[in-house]
């Protein structure tokens, strides 16, 4: 069965290492913040298959460290946990959700009512974009 639950930011690291950065120290794929956030999980059979962490800074959320296992992918979990965080979001009364995005997965996020900012960057030799969706 699958269902979506708040976790631990500790109970993120090993699927943000295993996906995003799995050739980097453990440590990299954590965040200063992270005891500020929310976590969040879509767990299948008792296993979190995918993952996201969501800030509120002021009228403003920001998602970081979207990760599905690779084996999970293409199977609708990182687009379920998006729509719940969107609404989640809106729920807290944020104004704007914004993230840092690979380059490459630009046209994913776009799906989702994100917009490109002219705010780009370039980290661990990995292109990223700023994208935003006002939520009001």
């Amino acid at each position: 069965m699958i269902e979506i639950k708040e976790i631990t930011a500790e109970e993120t690291y090993p699927l943000r290492h295993e996906v995003m950065y799995p050739n980097h120290p453990f440590e990299y794929i954590k965040l200063p913040k992270d005891q500020e956030g929310k976590h969040f999980a879509v767990v299948n059979n008792a296993k979190n298959v995918t993952v996201v962490s969501l800030f509120f800074e002021n009228d403003n959320a920001q998602f970081r460290k979207l990760a599905t296992l690779e084996s999970e992918q293409g199977k609708g979990y990182a687009s379920k946990l998006l729509d719940f965080i969107i609404a989640y979001a809106k729920t807290k009364k944020a104004k704007k959700l914004w993230c840092n995005a690979r380059v490459n997965k630009t046209n994913y996020y776009k799906k989702f009512g994100l917009k490109e900012t002219h705010k780009t960057y370039t980290e661990a030799g990995i292109d990223f974009i700023i994208l935003e969706m006002d939520l009001i």
